[in-house]
């Protein structure tokens, strides 16, 4: 079976993957048997399975072969499609595509044209989903960065040692906040005193992130430690996400239940696919 790159198509167990690129050699599974799963009338082999399972990392190598086969299937069922309907000619590829991604799209669009959504359905969404449709929840901080290298251990020892320092002098002198930022912090933000403004999911380092929002309001009594060393911080307030209007995520919404109406048609396309080209040797997603 000839390598190429993968086709981005999301199926029920993961994705195929960017590419079945000139992979390191085949792992211990790669060695076992030598074809077991065919499509139509393509062999895939152990090799190419073991492969393409880099691009389908799971802590259970079996999950991991699985989604690898169902990658490398898909991909026989759409190339038998393109060439059933001579499409590759009409398949212009568009920025970085391959020839091969460009001959899927054109086909995806062709075979199953899928209608906008309707308001009728964004707004049922909206009604049945009101309590996860709010702006994001986010924390007003300021903090002072005592950086040192993840690699440094003993200039992260010292760190925060030094950050503990500052704790304790702030603790009983709090309006120094400020004036410590500008003298101590390795941030940048030591030109506003410190003061990182308004942070929400996402906005800042992730193991920073997840420890700011489970801190109460005022100075932390413990240093917070990242990968840029560790913070001494003040979280000024704490403010809950607020409700959307229909109106202010109404885009939001159709362009959710359009990706989800693409993804049950190509599921379903896929099934169909399966039944008429045979699939033998791993289990295809079922269709909805």
């Amino acid at each position: 079976m000839k390598e190429s790159r993968s086709i981005p198509i999301q199926m029920a167990e993961g994705a195929l993957s960017q590419a079945a690129l000139e992979a390191e050699p085949a792992n211990a599974l790669a060695s076992t048997a030598p074809v077991l799963v065919r499509v139509a009338d393509v062999d895939i082999s152990e090799a190419e399975i073991a492969r393409e399972m880099q691009h389908h990392p799971d802590a259970d190598p079996h999950v991991s072969r699985k989604m690898a086969a169902q990658a490398l299937a898909v991909r026989v069922l759409l190339q038998k499609e393109i060439e059933r309907l001579a499409i590759n000619a009409d398949a212009v590829p568009i920025d970085s595509e391959t020839q091969e991604e460009a001959a899927i799209r054109v086909l995806l669009d062709r075979e199953l044209p899928i209608p906008a959504t309707e308001e009728a359905a964004c707004r049922r969404y909206y009604e049945n989903n009101r309590q996860r449709l709010h702006t994001p929840d986010r924390v007003l901080v300021r903090h002072i960065l005592l950086g040192a290298a993840p690699d440094d251990v003993g200039g992260r020892l010292q760190a925060r040692e030094r950050a503990e320092q500052l704790i304790g002098e702030l603790q009983e002198f709090p309006e120094r906040f400020t004036e410590m930022a500008m003298r101590f912090s390795d941030c940048p933000s030591k030109d506003q005193g410190g003061e990182l403004g308004w942070i929400s999911h996402g906005q800042t380092t992730p193991e920073f992130e997840r420890q700011l929002f489970m801190l109460r309001e005022g100075l932390a009594g413990l240093s917070v430690e990242s990968r840029w060393g560790y913070h001494v911080v003040d979280v000024q307030q704490h403010e809950r996400g607020q409700p959307l209007a229909f109106d202010e995520c109404a885009e939001r919404i159709a362009r959710y239940l359009d990706l989800q109406s693409r993804q049950n048609a190509i599921q379903n396309y896929l099934h169909m696919l399966s039944a008429h080209y045979g699939v033998h040797g791993v289990e295809m997603p079922a269709s909805e």
